[in-house]
């Protein structure tokens, strides 16, 4: 007899917490590791952030040269 969706869904393994970090919550209660995770998190996020300030600077600077602006 063939096991449901929902059947499945009871042997495996149950979903990881997404790992979410609020600026200046208490970190006493955290892991030596899960601070850990937390600092790659956030320094690949500033990685993407400084990217898109990248890009919107690289443009605006294209059309400021475009219309030659001073």
């Amino acid at each position: 007899m063939a096991r449901s969706d929902e059947e499945d869904n009871v042997f495996s393994a149950p979903p990881r917490k997404k790992i979410v970090h609020e600026i200046g919550e208490n970190l006493d209660m955290l892991s030596a590791g899960e601070l850990r995770e937390r600092v790659e998190l956030l320094q690949a996020e500033i990685a993407r952030l400084e990217t898109a300030a990248a890009a919107k600077d690289a443009s605006k600077n294209a059309a400021d040269a475009f219309f030659k602006k001073s």
